[in-house]
């Protein structure tokens, strides 16, 4: 099959399969592909937590707001978090990017204010969240991306300090009763001439 088709059948997953579990190499396989996701400057502000622990993810559900089933069936849950940290971001960077990177940082992100910092941490971060979504679509691993969590109490079940919850991404096989399924919820988008343009 190729991506086009992958992608025409790649859905947001509402119910999964909780007895189906990604094979072993699948999983290893999205942790090599979320390490290789690209970012500005090569910053990887990031860290990628991958939940399987039962009595983690029922902790995690509790603070998942309507994604607490999502959580609770699905095979892993991916927590996305960006680095909080901005001295030991500042730290990493002198010691693993070359020069020139690291004087792109200092001239034009590190004068703006930190929330402004943080968030073009945020945005790297979502460039790897797309990377993951369109992996899982190749792989025929289902996904759900989830905006719908309480970061903070993320944060504190996973015990991060130097990182932040962004966004988590519950990923397993869907449930043969999931109403939202391509063949039983048709996908909606706008027309292709109405989000593209061509100069």
């Amino acid at each position: 099959m190729s991506f086009i088709e992958s992608m025409q059948k790649r859905y947001t997953t509402k119910k999964y399969n909780a007895s189906k579990k990604i094979e072993p190499h699948k999983i290893q396989e999205l942790k090599e592909v979320l390490q290789l996701s690209p970012s500005s400057i090569n910053s990887q502000p990031w860290k990628f937590t991958f939940v399987t622990n039962k009595d983690t993810k029922r902790k995690l559900s509790e603070v998942s707001w309507l994604n607490t089933d999502k959580v609770l069936e699905s095979d892993t849950v991916v927590v996305f978090s960006r680095i909080n940290n901005i001295a030991l971001f500042e730290e990493q960077i002198e010691k693993e990017l070359p020069e020139g990177a690291v004087n792109y940082y200092k001239e034009f992100i590190k004068p703006q204010r930190e929330e402004q910092i943080k968030a073009w941490f945020d945005r790297q971060v979502y460039l790897a969240l797309g990377v993951l979504l369109s992996a899982c679509a190749e792989m025929r691993i289902d996904a759900t991306p989830m905006e719908g969590i309480e970061p903070e109490n993320y944060d504190r079940i996973l015990k991060q300090t130097d990182y932040a919850t962004t966004v988590a991404v519950a990923i397993g096989y869907r449930n043969h009763d999931d109403f939202n399924q391509p063949d039983k919820n048709p996908k909606s988008r706008r027309n292709i001439h109405q989000v593209i343009e061509t100069i």
